[in-house]
């Protein structure tokens, strides 16, 4: 049970990253909503796309997991694009960023090995 709290603490702490932080500022500028609300009723709605991430991971690798988060990313950009096209866009080009940081991160750490 202590192995899984303190697994369980760090995985937590790994979630948080300042993208999520960036992207929860972009939706709540265009929608005139509490930063608040929108992180805790966001968070409660990722938890079944996080253990879907998660799994699809563990079965099918990398390339499928990351493809499930650019789907996602895709969604959200064409939900706020609804909403405001500056907002849409923002949120595309912050999922570009990720795509092309996974691609990097490969690239540096195949040198460094």
């Amino acid at each position: 049970m202590r192995s899984l709290l303190i697994v369980s603490v760090a995985f937590a702490l790994f979630i948080v990253c300042p993208r999520m932080a960036g992207m929860v500022n972009v939706i709540t500028k265009a929608t005139h909503t509490n930063i608040i609300y929108v992180s805790i009723i966001g968070t409660i709605i990722s938890l079944p796309l996080i253990i879907a991430m998660v799994l699809l991971f563990k079965h099918y690798g990398l390339i499928a997991a990351l493809g499930f988060c650019v789907l996602t990313d895709i969604g959200a950009a064409l939900m706020m694009k609804q909403i405001s096209f500056k907002a849409g866009l923002e949120t595309f080009i912050i999922a570009l960023f990720l795509i092309l940081g996974v691609k990097v991160a490969s690239i540096i750490s195949s040198w460094l090995s």
